[in-house]
């Protein structure tokens, strides 16, 4: 008994004069819990197996890329790479084509780089200015912005000529335009059209923002119900893009509570 505390004793005094080890064991359990949290098992494991150099590179690749983005819970279909970016700007300085700039365009929409992604869509615009995609991820890109007014028509024209634009990210942009612009009706009837082909939480949980600020609370649990039910059986993937409205969903869910009592 007495070795034993001598023993903790001595690995006390150990820790003290070397705080750093507490640092980084704190940094390695908060790296644990924050892959468990995301769903991201295999880093769960990488990080349990071998944590300090696998905590350090989730940092790095997962931890701080997904909290960089402006963009979170509002991305494009489709992934991006970064490697892109220096093929696409040789690609615009020897053929300057039109969908160059606007490919170049999506991967700082998604990186939240608004300001340069503009640019690229202006440049795209102004080479092809019927391009679809273009006007599309332009009008998304300025939304993003909080100009609203001037997102409005690129939109409206797009879905006007393919509601199905990009599996209905399109559309639900249009309806977070209306919404913003107090079109509250139309926003509705529009996420109603977005649900009709699809089964986004983005939309579900904006539906139910609306129908609460309509004072319509059994209309937004429905919605609500969906998403977290779905939730609960969500592939890694599927949770990591909607996490944002998941946990929107939640706090949404508690005050339609409130309202229906």
């Amino acid at each position: 008994m007495i070795a034993f505390f001598d023993s903790a004793g001595a690995g006390t005094r150990y820790l003290l004069e070397n705080p750093w080890l507490l640092v980084l064991a704190a940094f390695q359990i908060w790296m644990l819990i924050d892959a468990i949290r995301r769903r991201e098992w295999l880093w769960v494991v990488f990080i349990f197996l071998f944590p300090l150099l696998n905590a350090l590179l989730y940092f790095f690749l997962v931890y701080r890329s997904a909290a960089a983005s402006a963009t979170s819970g509002f991305e494009l279909p489709g992934a991006f790479d970064r490697k892109r970016i220096k093929d696409l700007e040789a690609q615009i300085h020897h053929l300057d084509k039109a969908h160059h700039h606007s490919q170049l365009g999506d991967i700082y929409f998604q990186q939240g780089k608004l300001a340069q992604a503009e640019k690229c869509y202006q440049a795209a615009l102004e080479r092809d200015p019927a391009d679809t995609d273009t006007r599309a991820h332009f009008g998304q890109c300025l939304l993003r912005q909080n100009r609203a007014e001037d997102a409005l028509p690129l939109l409206e024209q797009v879905c006007a000529e393919n509601p199905k634009h990009d599996y209905g990210h399109t559309l639900m942009a249009l309806a977070e335009t209306l919404a913003l612009l107090g079109e509250r009706d139309r926003a509705i009837a529009t996420w109603q059209q977005v649900l009709q082909a699809n089964s986004y939480a983005r939309a579900k949980v904006q539906l139910a923002e609306l129908y609460l600020a309509d004072n319509q609370p059994d209309l937004a649990r429905a919605e609500l119900e969906e998403v977290l039910a779905d939730d609960a059986h969500a592939s890694g993937f599927q949770y990591k893009r909607d996490r944002v409205w998941i946990k929107r969903g939640r706090k949404l869910w508690a005050e339609a509570a409130k309202t229906g009592s």
